[in-house]
């Protein structure tokens, strides 16, 4: 075997696997995953978005040093007037739950997918970006077969793609032009083959510098948007250290701040750690119990680290005297989305990449002749709560997205990410402790029921909702539940598991070069050997 890739779908990680198959790593692999995510995911994957890599190379100059890629979206460096932008509320309906969020050209930020992969590769990649995107050409010629999951997923953003005639026509029915594809059509995206084709020639300039920028510019000019020609050509890609833990007996490496979501699941799982063992299994009392205090921490901190500078975050959060104070405060207290999609690969040299990628909703915005739709990340609320004039200019977004490596003594590696926009501290905090506190074997430690808790802002001022929202997914018992959270809010059983849950995939390579992989099915995620 030369590894094993997780992925959101049968054809991402099948051209993961098939450049680990040719000699690629790790990163090869989790790059024409990427790419091939674009094609078969066009929902939750974009050469218009963001995301991070983190990425633990095997060989090369690199090797054994794990470095974390941000290249995730930036705000414009000028605002227009809210009355001039491009701007526009939708909603996403879960069928339980309803989401909002806003389109349109005043909702895109500079893009840094396509930056992302060219840093990435040029730095670790063992093969050329040509070699990397003829997997997603190939499927993006021939077409895709839309699965339940992704018939799923377009249902729920119907209101985004019916929104723009160009983004309608990607999702449209090609036997019946009246409605949008349903389960077991085909979707082809010929400008799509030619765009990424082009690109791997070109090299990023065009997209920053050349034809494909200019017609984004020119749209974002003359049709409400913020973007201009020096967003593009200033995108950088950040390189950083993970932000490390010690933790279960494991170390965790995981997305550092500017970001949110890997320091709230490190900080999650630090105080998990701080307050003891468990007194029972899962779904028990103990068990149930633990994830709502510590989910309430992580929600806490969260609005206190909003204020703070972005480079004091871990430091102050994770000191152990913080990590008392909180652990104190627990004890005292009586008992009581992004759309992303996520790549996990392990090779057999021992390397390993884990990459979350989104696009947010999209903006209903598509590049013209290139089948890319852009972001729509200045309208993601959980991004930018305070809409279309509350971002700051030229400021790397936060995110939510987590990829992360755990190194366990014995050599043991494992790549694990999540999609699920808020959801993704709760899916990775629950995944981490079935694997490192409950020794759940891969497949069930991503599997297994999940609940999430949010916390509303503040309920003095929430037109009289409830300080906060469970959501629990079937295989919890109702009377452990409502024994843990008490009157502390509203519960929402949902009927079935759900991909407002995340969508955690995730391989492992063992001390002895054992594979095993985990893929949620929740997203309708695929595991592949190559």
């Amino acid at each position: 075997m030369k590894g094993l890739v997780a992925a959101g779908h049968p054809e991402t990680a099948a051209a993961a696997a098939a450049v680990l198959a040719e000699g690629g790593n790790a990163v090869d692999g989790a790059l024409a995953g990427l790419c091939a995510a674009c094609v078969a995911e066009p929902v939750l994957a974009s050469l218009g978005g963001g995301g991070f890599l983190v990425a633990r190379p095997a060989d090369g100059p690199a090797a054994g040093r794990p470095v974390v890629y941000d290249f995730f979206v930036q705000t414009p460096k000028r605002r227009r007037r809210e009355d001039e932008a491009d701007f526009r509320n939708v909603a996403a309906d879960f069928g339980p739950a309803r989401q909002s969020f806003h389109v349109g050209l005043g909702a895109i930020a500079t893009p840094g997918v396509v930056a992302g992969v060219f840093a990435a590769a040029s730095d670790l990649a063992r093969l050329p970006v040509r070699r990397l995107v003829e997997p997603a050409v190939a499927l993006a010629r021939a077409g895709v077969r839309v699965n339940a999951t992704h018939a799923y997923i377009i249902e729920v953003v119907r209101a985004i793609i019916d929104a723009d005639p160009s983004m309608r026509r990607l999702f449209q029915s090609v036997e019946h032009p009246d409605r949008l594809l349903t389960e077991g059509e085909i979707q082809r995206q010929p400008e799509l083959a030619d765009a990424l084709e082009i690109l791997a020639i070109e090299g990023p300039d065009l997209f920053y510098r050349g034809e494909m920028g200019r017609l984004l510019v020119a749209d974002c000019t003359e049709r409400g948007g913020h973007l201009w020609a020096d967003d593009l050509a200033a995108y950088a890609v950040e390189r950083r250290a993970p932000l490390s833990l010690d933790v279960f007996g494991a170390r965790l490496l995981i997305n550092p701040p500017p970001a949110m979501g890997g320091l709230l699941v490190a900080y999650a799982l630090a105080v998990w750690q701080q307050l003891g063992p468990l007194a029972g299994g899962f779904g028990s009392a103990s068990h149930v119990g633990r994830l709502l205090t510590t989910l309430r921490a992580s929600a806490a901190v969260r609005r206190r680290a909003e204020k703070m500078p972005p480079e004091e975050l871990a430091d102050a959060l994770l000191a152990p005297s913080a990590l008392a104070r909180a652990c104190a405060e627990i004890r005292g207290r009586p008992a009581g989305g992004e759309r992303t999609t996520q790549i996990s690969v392990v090779d057999a040299d021992g390397g390993a990449a884990s990459l979350t990628l989104s696009n947010g909703e999209g903006s209903a915005y598509v590049l013209p002749g290139t089948g890319i739709i852009l972001n729509n990340m200045l309208g993601e609320v959980d991004l930018n709560p305070d809409g279309a004039a509350g971002w700051a200019c030229d400021r790397r977004m936060t995110s939510m997205m987590a990829p992360a490596l755990v190194l366990q003594p014995d050599g043991t590696i494992t790549a694990l990410g999540s999609g699920g926009s808020m959801r993704i501290r709760s899916a990775m905090l629950q995944t981490i402790v079935n694997l490192l506190v409950l020794k759940m074997p891969l497949v069930e430690a991503v599997t297994v029921p999940r609940l999430h808790l949010e916390m509303n802002d503040p309920p003095d001022e929430n037109d009289g909702a409830a300080a906060e929202t469970l959501s629990v997914e079937p295989g919890f018992m109702p009377d452990v539940i409502g024994s843990a959270f008490g009157d502390a809010g509203r519960v929402d059983y949902w009927p079935a598991r759900n991909m407002f849950f995340g969508g955690v995939h995730a391989t492992r390579r063992s001390a002895t070069g054992g594979f095993e992989g985990g893929a949620d099915d929740r997203r309708g995620g695929a595991v592949q050997i190559a």
